[in-house]
């Protein structure tokens, strides 16, 4: 039956679920004459009615995320069961996902994503710069469980689909405007402008700017503020009835740190930290421009994306081409204290401290063809995929202790001065194995070839048979920095790499096949069974202190076995779809503090631990019972446990049950990895064993206006954000956010030409953990309020 959540078991709560969802809400799209509207989705690379998909999809339209005032990438997981998203740590351009519990939470550049970001289908290799401002945006599909066909790269997990909006064949746009608490204040417009009947363009713009929520009672400044503004230039050219070419450049800069704090009993936000948003950060620590940057973190990416459709006598072939640059700059503290010692004789803190300059740059060429035969019972897409990428990172890290310095030492501007002749001679004692600063190179160049199809065995029988020949070939390099200060030992190349048997190459060839049997009851209920492959590359450790410790991990395989029903009722005002999943994940790449052999200290470290392995249950419902009310939700419940551990890890376990039998003073063995302080196996991370996502928004007509209030839920159960479940401070027993909104307008859909809009996200200011960095947690954002006014011409 499952193992008991409250009480009640996985296998029946799934089926309590699913028979009363239909009373949970959130608004969606509908035509008051024939109920839902029909739902397009290119998740086979192809455009088609989402319920005839036999693939796990939540789909959220430009509607949805005006209506519910989800303006990035970020709020999209308010809607997705099963999916738990947060900004990384320090980094608030970053998100990390955990859909259907795998899950990566490093940003450095030598670690891939399991669940992949595309946006008009071009793959997003970074996840420094996944938390996308989401202005001018069609839609965006979530497809849960591995895409390793059609998709391809990286996607164990699954994958988030961004579709912009092309231009427009009439003179048109809208622009909106508001602000809300934090001080914060937006602006966001777009213009279609036909030059032709066949050339038409879009521009489209958007800033944004709040000071920030977090208190720094050292410096008294405001921290974890955004600032950021981009524009986009959408170009379609109809050459011809047959040929045409989407083109569009964007760029972004934005600035957002994800700042450690610490919640106060009146629900404010403080920090402690002595580093400043105004002065450098320890100047005389790192050698190169990352010295001198403030405590912030900012992000500077261009794109430019290219799609050419060609209508042939064979079927439809599209070229794709995408590139994209991105410049990162950041200095960040993780351990928020004050400045470690003003004098010998003073404080006991410490500072956990990390630099970086990146330079990310990734080119992508596509060939895909889609096409059928045999009198149309054949369809099927096939093509050629190329990705080139290239890495550089500039980066350091020290973890200072107090105390170390001479009394009357200067700070100006919180900044250390004179630190080198202070520490001169100590800096063994003083970074230990910390202390790092160095160059580092790293390429991936991965080819794939891929090809599925659709075939009708009978009327009401479809057959998919698909596959993906994936090639690829990743490097790394390593340069110290001359850095005097860094401990000989912490310095190393290359060349010391190679002496220490650590590989500087990986190669991967993998075919992940796809396989699915769909029947049609009727037009409006079908089935479905799939068995699907995905996988995710190999990587290195690329925070190493030592040649010996920037240690490979293999690549990350998943094969995902779904049952599936989709379905609609009652006159198309009632949408029910039902996923059942179990994932099976080999060497699955998990990010963790390790200790080292020998008591030699932590280093944070990514190993191929176990395998993991998880199943469950999704359920998605949308209704429209009576006229003006829309209601939906989105449900699910899931149980994973590891498996198959490595040999290090079974080892790691007996010397920690050893040391606690003994009562030795020192258990080095335990609470690390994924072994539990008293000598187990922990549960997995950000696996919560239950999701609901759900809303309801009710159209109030006041002569020629419209007032339409909405509430929407984000419940979770408990999960934890510790890998070994170290303590029950990173331990969370679950929550549930509330968020909010009012809408007047002057009609709604098309015949909307104004609208002002008041909502709010997690209303009842609920703190939530969602990461941590050993010994700190971090929380999601406390409560937000906005106004704005839109008017679209």
């Amino acid at each position: 039956m499952g193992s008991p959540i409250n009480g009640v078991s996985l296998t029946w709560q799934a089926c309590l679920i699913a028979s009363v969802c239909g009373g949970a809400f959130t608004p969606v799209a509908y035509s008051q004459e024939a109920g839902l509207e029909e739902i397009v989705v290119t998740a086979q690379r192809r455009e088609e009615n989402v319920q005839t998909v036999p693939i796990a999809i939540t789909t959220v339209s430009a509607a949805q995320l005006e209506q519910l005032n989800i303006s990035d990438s970020l709020g999209v997981a308010r809607l997705v069961p099963n999916l738990f998203a947060s900004n990384n740590t320090g980094l608030g351009t970053a998100n990390t996902y955990s859909l259907r519990g795998l899950n990566n939470t490093e940003s450095i550049a030598t670690f891939d994503l399991p669940v992949g970001t595309y946006v008009d289908d071009i793959y997003v290799a970074r996840q420094n710069a996944n938390n996308f401002s989401l202005f001018d945006v069609d839609h965006v599909e979530v497809l849960s469980g591995p895409q390793g066909t059609l998709f391809g790269r990286n996607t164990t997990g699954g994958a988030i689909s961004i579709n912009m909006r092309k231009p427009g064949d009439t003179f048109g746009g809208y622009v909106e405007a508001g602000g809300g608490n934090f001080s914060e204040r937006q602006v966001r417009a777009s213009v279609d402008i036909p030059v032709a009947p066949t050339l038409l363009t879009k521009i489209s713009a958007f800033y944004k700017q709040d000071d920030g929520f977090v208190n720094d009672v050292t410096t008294h400044q405001t921290l974890n503020g955004n600032d950021e503004k981009g524009v986009r230039v959408a170009l379609r050219w109809l050459a011809s009835a047959d040929l045409t070419w989407d083109l569009s450049a964007d760029y972004v800069d934005q600035k957002y740190a994800n700042l450690v704090n610490t919640p106060t009993s009146n629900g404010d936000r403080i920090a402690n930290t002595g580093l400043n948003l105004d002065f450098p950060v320890y100047p005389t620590l790192f050698v190169g421009p990352k010295g001198n940057y403030p405590l912030e973190n900012q992000i500077y990416v261009s794109s430019i994306t290219s799609n050419v459709t060609w209508k042939t006598d064979i079927g439809t072939l599209n070229f794709i081409t995408g590139w994209r640059d991105l410049e990162q700059k950041f200095s960040l503290e993780f351990f928020d204290s004050p400045l470690p010692v003003i004098e010998q004789s003073g404080a006991n803190g410490g500072q956990f401290i990390l630099n970086n300059e990146g330079r990310h740059t990734q080119f992508t060429q596509e060939v895909k063809l889609n096409g059928s035969a045999f009198a149309d019972k054949l369809t099927y897409v096939t093509g050629l995929f190329y990705l080139n990428e290239a890495n550089t990172t500039d980066l350091g890290q020290t973890f200072l202790l107090a105390p170390f310095l001479p009394a009357g030492v200067c700070l100006p501007g919180n900044s250390f001065c004179g630190i080198s002749s202070a520490i001169a001679g100590n800096s063994a004692t003083t970074f230990g194995g910390f202390y790092y600063d160095h160059l580092i190179y790293n390429t991936t160049h991965s080819f794939a070839v891929y090809g599925q199809g659709d075939y009708k065995l009978l009327d009401n029988l479809i057959a998919t048979v698909g596959a993906r020949f994936t090639a690829e070939t990743k490097s790394i390099e390593f340069a110290p920095n001359p850095n005097p200060l860094v401990p000989p030992t912490n310095q190393f190349t290359t060349a010391d790499m190679v002496t220490a048997g650590i590989p500087t190459k990986q190669t991967a060839n993998i075919v992940t096949p796809r396989a699915a049997l769909r029947y049609d009851f009727t037009p409006d209920v079908n089935v479905y069974a799939s068995a699907t492959k995905g996988f995710k590359g190999g990587g290195w450790n690329a925070r190493a202190s030592s040649a010996a410790l920037a240690t490979p991990f293999a690549p990350e395989k998943t094969w995902s076995y779904e049952l599936g029903l989709r379905s609609e009722w009652l006159d198309h005002r009632l949408r029910a779809n039902v996923t059942g999943f179990y994932a099976d994940t080999k060497d699955f790449q998990l990010p963790s503090a390790y200790v080292l052999p020998g008591g030699g200290g932590d280093v944070f470290i990514t190993r191929n631990f176990a395998g993991l392995e998880v199943h469950g249950v999704e359920a998605e419902i949308e209704a429209v019972p009576i006229e003006h009310l829309t209601l939906f939700a989105n449900l699910g419940v899931q149980e994973g446990h590891y498996k198959d551990l490595n040999a290090g890890v079974v080892a790691q376990q007996h010397a920690c049950l050893a040391e606690l039998a003994s009562k030795a003073a020192s258990t080095p063995d335990c609470a690390a990895g994924i072994v539990t302080p008293t000598g187990g196996i922990a549960e997995p991370v950000r696996l919560p064993k239950h999701s609901i996502k759900a809303g309801a928004a009710y159209v109030i007509r006041l002569g020629a206006l419209d007032l339409t209030p909405n509430v929407s839920i984000d419940n979770s159960g408990a999960y934890d954000v510790e890998t070994s479940n170290n303590s029950p401070k990173q331990h969370s027993d679950g929550y549930t956010m509330i968020g909010a909104g009012l809408t007047l307008s002057d009609g709604e859909g098309s015949k909307e030409h104004w609208s002002v809009q008041a909502s709010c996200d997690n209303c009842s200011n609920r703190l939530v953990i969602v990461g941590e960095l050993p010994p700190t947690l971090y929380y999601q954002d406390p409560r937000r309020w906005s106004v704005i006014a839109r008017y679209k011409f």
